[in-house]
């Protein structure tokens, strides 16, 4: 698995950070540190969505860098992105060995119109030229 995390393709990054953009925290670390509870909570989040976000509370900008690698070495997980008080964690889950590549966006279909509909549109089309 440590192998695996050293060798993420910046194009996997890359990936990996756009997902996690949207993302809402699911952890914050506040007063009391890195706790065997809250590293575990970690674990359980991990496990259920492989890429997660943290917030960190009053914590100074040089202990976040060694606390950000605490818990990848302790969970065996990769740093994806660390930027002021966020931190983006992902672990492969064992069932789904498929890591998120850039794929073009593919769009929806549109809803089937009945003719009412279609004439509409095309005199709304006709109408803005």
């Amino acid at each position: 698995m440590t192998e695996n995390i050293a060798q993420m393709s910046p194009i996997q990054r890359r990936a990996l950070k756009a997902a996690a953009h949207h993302l809402n925290p699911v952890v914050s670390i506040s007063q009391k540190g890195l706790t065997p509870s809250v590293l575990a909570e970690i674990d359980r989040c991990l496990t259920a969505h492989e890429l997660i976000k943290l917030r960190l509370y009053g914590i100074e900008r040089d202990v976040r860098e060694a606390l950000f690698t605490e818990i990848c070495t302790a969970l065996k997980c990769a740093s994806v992105q660390h930027i002021g008080n966020l931190l983006v964690l992902w672990r492969e889950n064992p069932k789904d060995a498929v890591v998120p590549e850039l794929a073009p966006a593919r769009r929806r279909n549109a809803a089937p119109v009945t003719k009412k509909q279609a004439a509409a549109r095309t005199e709304a089309r006709n109408r803005k030229r």
